[in-house]
Order: structure tokens, then C-alpha cells, then sequence
């Protein structure tokens, strides 16, 4: 069963409290890689789908993505290489995804600037390799790329 947007946009919202909360990102690995799929939208974007929780990523790992486990990302290495990474390939991370592969397609970036301002807002201190602060990430992220 399809989910509606309002539960869509809640499971967001969960995702973006839980890992500034946790300082933890799930996602599901195998020996090949990470797992991956295509937009639902548009079959040539590409998608990684993360989780706030182990269990919720443990539950995806099924039909297409059996044998691959639950591995957490911390949540610094999560914002600076895989979204920054994931924006320079255009590709899209699905947010707390269900076992139908179903849920919110977000960009990177967008994703980034949404948990770096729920940090700001419950001033949880995060430390960067690339950043000296959350404000810094946030005006490199933002700033418009020529």
C-alpha cells in the first residue's frame, strides 16, 4: 500500500530528529556495496536510502536487498562525504524508506542543510573534518554553485 504524503513527510521529519539526536545514519551494505535503487519518479536518478534506525533499515532488507546488513554511517562522515558526494553525482537519498521501497526522495543537500538546522535548533555540538562549524557547513552548502 502506497503511503500518503502526510505520512511521508512525517517519516522526513523522524529521520531529521532522530539522527541529530543519535548522531547516527543507517544504511544497508553487502560485500558488493550499498544498496541502491532508481527514483520512483524518474527511473534514470539514482538513490541511496538511509534510516534513522537499525531496526527500520533491518526491515528493508529483503527481496532485492536480502543478505545485505544494517551498518550504521556517523552522522559528520554522513553530512560531509556522502551528502556532498551524493549532490555531486546527482544522486538522491531515500529517507526511512519502507520494505516496498517506498518513501521520500529528498537531494543531498537538502537533506544536509535540513539536519545541520534541526542541530542549530537543539544546539548539539557536531564535529567536522572540513567545517570549524555547523554555520560554516551551512553557508558552503548553501551558497550557489556557478
Amino acid at each position: 500500500m502506497l503511503q500518503d504524503t502526510t505520512t511521508i513527510e512525517y517519516k522526513y521529519q523522524f529521520f531529521i530528529e532522530r539522527v541529530s539526536a543519535s548522531k547516527i545514519v543507517w544504511g544497508l551494505k553487502n560485500k558488493q556495496g550499498w544498496a541502491n535503487s532508481n527514483s520512483n519518479e524518474d527511473e534514470e536518478i539514482g538513490i541511496i536510502p538511509f534510516w534513522s534506525d537499525r531496526a527500520y533499515a533491518k526491515a528493508c532488507a529483503c527481496n532485492e536487498w536480502k543478505g545485505y546488513l544494517p551498518t550504521e554511517i556517523p552522522l559528520p562522515q554522513f553530512l560531509e562525504s556522502w551528502c556532498v558526494g551524493m549532490a555531486e553525482e546527482d544522486t538522491l537519498a531515500g529517507v526511512n524508506w519502507d520494505a516496498n521501497m517506498f518513501g521520500k526522495e529528498s537531494g543531498a543537500l537538502d537533506l544536509a542543510l535540513d539536519i545541520l538546522n534541526q542541530l542549530n535548533t537543539i544546539n548539539s555540538a557536531i564535529t567536522f573534518l572540513n567545517y570549524k562549524s555547523i554555520n560554516e557547513f551551512i553557508t558552503e552548502i548553501s551558497e550557489p554553485i556557478d
